[in-house]
């Protein structure tokens, strides 16, 4: 199915499982729709934080124009969650009913545009394999402050031995929209991960032996960092059920 037909079928609700492998070739995307008195300083805090935040479109209303000809952010994606003061309150499939005119909606990069240029040289994606989502962790990793918004940055894990591993750092350096190359390769705990089997985000990890984690940063920060800001209201996408979009991922690609 292409982009426009899978989004059609999630408006519909007949698809709302995570969304990685799916649409291979397009760019996905993820999502925070917060206040308007919050959105210039959360836009700044994505151009300060490019590693985990790349900014693909500012969303004024309900539909897209750039990374998609009038998608529906209210209703296109999978699964959202809603945050009130902080906390997380809610789990929806279609959010139209909280829509009005003071929210603005953000779409960032997403790793998941780059596990095809890692499959197309030959790398296993072990979530992709596991038919699963892909583990994400909260780090020590500070981002930069704006205002209301700070915090540590989350990360995604995929697991290689260390030559595949030398591998998907060349190639998903050629990707800074999409989270290029990787925050740290091989020590967890540098970053403030003590325990890798347990992800704080997604699935838990299948590691094998000779196997080293090799960490991205991720889209899924900003829900850390609207948690700790305690905002009166946000609405993002649930951690791997992403916004599929129209623009191809060698579009993202230096």
């Amino acid at each position: 199915m292409n982009p426009k037909e899978l989004r059609e079928k999630i408006a519909k609700g007949e698809i709302k499982e995570q969304t990685s492998g799916m649409a291979l070739g397009y760019a996905q995307a993820n999502l925070v729709i917060l206040p308007k008195e919050y959105a210039k300083d959360f836009q700044t805090f994505c151009m300060l934080n490019p590693k985990p935040c790349p900014l693909l479109e500012i969303v004024h209303g309900k539909f897209t124009q750039k990374i998609a000809k009038n998608a529906n952010i209210y209703t296109d994606i999978p699964k959202y969650f809603i945050y009130e003061n902080g906390i997380k309150t809610k789990e929806a499939y279609d959010i139209s009913e909280y829509y009005n005119d003071d929210l603005i909606g953000f779409l960032l990069g997403c790793s998941f545009s780059f596990e095809e240029a890692l499959l197309e040289k030959g790398l296993e994606i072990r979530h992709i394999s596991n038919k699963c989502n892909v583990p994400m962790y909260k780090t020590n990793i500070a981002c930069k402050s704006v205002g209301v918004f700070s915090g540590e940055m989350v990360v995604s894990m995929r697991p290689f031995t260390p030559d595949n591993a030398k591998k998907a750092k060349e190639i998903t350096a050629n990707f800074p929209l999409v989270h290029g190359a990787p925050v740290q390769i091989g020590n967890a705990k540098e970053i403030g991960i003590n325990n890798i089997l347990k992800a704080d985000f997604g699935d838990d990890p299948i590691i094998k032996e000779g196997e080293i984690p090799v960490f991205w940063a991720c889209g899924v920060t900003p829900q850390n960092v609207i948690i700790k800001a305690k905002l009166p209201f946000v609405i993002t996408h649930a951690p791997g059920h992403m916004f599929i979009s129209d623009i191809l991922n060698s579009s993202l690609k230096y």
